[in-house]
């Protein structure tokens, strides 16, 4: 009989140990297809996978592709199974043995808030990292207000954080309608009396009131105006709308990324998209100074972090380095964005239904809708 001797460790721990660079093993005993499908990777982490049913009747096969000169992480969906693979582990005299407590599914919904910056009178800007599936939200802080740019739909952490920094959330913002994760800024909004705002052009089949967020736009938190000039910018979805922040940051959603670019087919208009989506990035963000801080909705892949587990790139640095914003040929980006893309988001359509308030799947529903990467930009593979 076991003992429950294993260590747990924490969702925010393994984020923390991927922006540090700290050395940890996992051994994934999820099916070889979930593992195949999405894996926590990044930093100087190693992982394999040697599914649970294979480890019931004991771990020695495992021992001999067990590091000794690291800690090793047992993961698995929901906690379970990792634990009691962990005990076996201990009690085959393997130290430094934890298991990822609430498995994958807290792995998904982890936050790990960044600064990004100051405002020039005053406040802050926050960068919420979900680094188990890659997305990014923002929350502007200014004289007590807040408005959170992209919110995911774990709408707590944000309540939290705001009381935290003595604020009053009073915006939310969708850059678009979202096909890769369920949004939470209608229901943010609603919880603390503030205003929803959605690009117009994205919002045709939603059934919800909203506010329309276009150019004329202009969102007064505390000392700061959320400027949306002319960055109407479609491409990833007709409605697209890039947010100027304080004449300092460019929140892209996904249009432009740190590596890679946004996708124009999730709601299947690959072909009509191409030309928006070009002309978005080769033109309209030409005419914005270089200098803006670029920070995407999403990122594809760790190395896109940088300090502190910041993901953001200079705008002008992106048309130095950035193969999407270097194609010369308007054929060949067609190409590019067009053909041979990673495979869509899962359960994306449905997502979108719940995005446009068509359908209200219950809490686990929509855990289970999310679980998987998000596929947003054209190098997700």
């Amino acid at each position: 009989m076991t003992t429950n001797t294993a260590n747990a460790m924490t969702a925010g721990e393994v984020t923390r140990a991927i922006i540090e660079s700290k050395p940890l093993f996992i051994l994934d005993v999820r099916n070889e297809s979930d593992y195949g499908d999405w894996k926590i990777d990044g930093g100087v982490l190693e992982s394999i996978n040697v599914p649970y049913f294979d480890l019931i009747d004991g771990v020695e096969e495992v021992l001999p592709q067990l590091p000794k000169d690291r800690d090793i992480l047992v993961v698995c969906a929901k906690e379970g199974s990792s634990i009691f693979v962990a005990e076996q582990l201990t009690e085959a005299g393997v130290v430094g043995v934890s298991y990822l407590q609430g498995g994958m599914k807290a792995w998904s919904e982890y936050l790990e808030p960044v600064k990004v910056g100051d405002l020039k009178d005053g406040g802050e800007l926050y960068q919420f990292v979900r680094m188990g599936k890659g997305c990014l939200s923002y929350m502007v802080l200014s004289e007590g207000e807040a408005a959170v740019v992209d919110t995911l739909r774990m709408t707590d952490v944000f309540e939290d954080f705001a009381k935290s920094k003595c604020a009053v959330i009073k915006h939310t913002l969708d850059t678009h309608l979202h096909a890769d994760h369920i949004s939470g800024g209608r229901k943010l909004a609603e919880q603390n009396g503030g205003t929803y705002w959605l690009p117009p052009k994205d919002a045709d089949e939603v059934v919800f009131d909203y506010r329309p967020l276009d150019e004329q736009s202009k969102i007064t938190v505390g000392n700061t105006v959320l400027v949306i000039r002319p960055v109407y910018s479609p491409g990833h979805t007709i409605g697209s709308t890039s947010i100027v922040v304080d004449d300092q940051y460019l929140l892209s959603g996904d249009i432009l990324f740190v590596e890679s670019i946004g996708r124009p087919d999730l709601a299947g208009n690959a072909g009509a998209w191409a030309n928006d989506l070009r002309n978005t990035l080769y033109s309209t963000y030409k005419e914005l100074s270089d200098d803006l801080l670029v920070l995407p909705a999403h990122f594809g892949k760790t190395s896109e972090l940088g300090e502190g587990g910041q993901v953001s790139a200079r705008l002008g640095e992106l048309y130095s380095s950035n193969p999407g914003l270097n194609i010369a040929s308007e054929d060949e980006f067609r190409k590019t964005v067009t053909e041979n893309l990673p495979a869509q988001p899962n359960a994306y359509q449905e997502i979108r239904q719940t995005n446009m308030g068509r359908i209200a799947p219950n809490e686990d529903e929509q855990r289970d809708m999310e679980i998987g990467p998000n596929r947003c930009a054209v190098h997700d593979k």
